[in-house]
């Protein structure tokens, strides 16, 4: 596979405070790849400056072998890089059908809003008599779902997934996983950054261990499974 998208050096943070040290990483095109690290460790951080929210202080990044660094959120959004991010953040006195529609924002997007939502619909079809209802109504897994529909509505090449089954019940977490498979079988390039460790290693192609803003190790998911070390710090073993 090709690296579709490439941080190499990437120096970040919030303001005067450095968070990412020398980020070098690499997602290869239709994979899965996983972001582990423990809290503060810096995954939410680089996300967000591969999304646009926080600026590049140092290095590069590239999307399709095109420096993106120095283009806005928007400009990246239009480019295909779209990010879910933590928390959801579902406008709650909006219908569902309106918080899906928003997500299609982009030129690109909004001619195949009608087809886009039908494939919505087909991924959750759970929503599909709840067009109408609004979202705040909605239970923390059913937001969660509505956040991932309204990302695939701009039409991502590269879906940025932050922390996307935090506070959910095992069920729920199990489902939002499932779906995150069933779209990596579509070709999509996924990368997320999640503390449910064990499974997100089974789902991904490789993975990259953030340590207080550097990569301390990366590698194949399941050669990472085995490594004592992962064992010990994230799956308890």
């Amino acid at each position: 596979m090709s690296a579709q998208l490439q941080l190499s050096g990437v120096v970040g943070g919030y303001g005067p405070v450095r968070i990412l040290h020398g980020i070098d990483l690499t997602a290869a095109a239709g994979s899965v790849t996983a972001l582990i690290g423990s809290n503060g460790a810096g995954k939410s951080t680089t996300l967000r400056t591969i999304a646009g929210l926080l600026p590049v202080v140092a290095g590069s990044i590239s999307f399709d072998g095109r420096p993106i660094a120095a283009l806005s959120t928007d400009q990246r959004v239009d480019l295909g890089i779209v990010m879910v991010p933590e928390g959801r953040l579902i406008f709650s006195d909006m219908t569902v059908e309106e918080n899906l529609r928003i997500g299609a924002f982009t030129a690109r997007a909004r001619g195949n809003t009608a087809e886009n939502l039908a494939k919505i619909y087909e991924l959750f079809p759970r929503f599909l008599n709840r067009k109408a209802q609004a979202g705040g109504t909605l239970s923390g897994g059913e937001q969660q779902m509505l956040a991932l529909g309204r990302g695939l509505m701009a039409e991502p090449k590269v879906l940025l997934l932050d922390e996307p089954s935090l506070g959910l019940a095992p069920v729920v977490a199990r489902q939002i996983f499932e779906i995150i498979e069933e779209l990596r079988r579509t070709g999509l390039t996924i990368l997320i950054a999640e503390q449910d460790v064990h499974r997100t290693l089974q789902i991904a192609d490789h993975a990259f261990v953030l340590e207080s803003g550097e990569i301390a190790l990366d590698g194949p998911s399941d050669r990472l499974r085995n490594e004592p070390g992962i064992q010990e710090a994230y799956l308890g073993l």
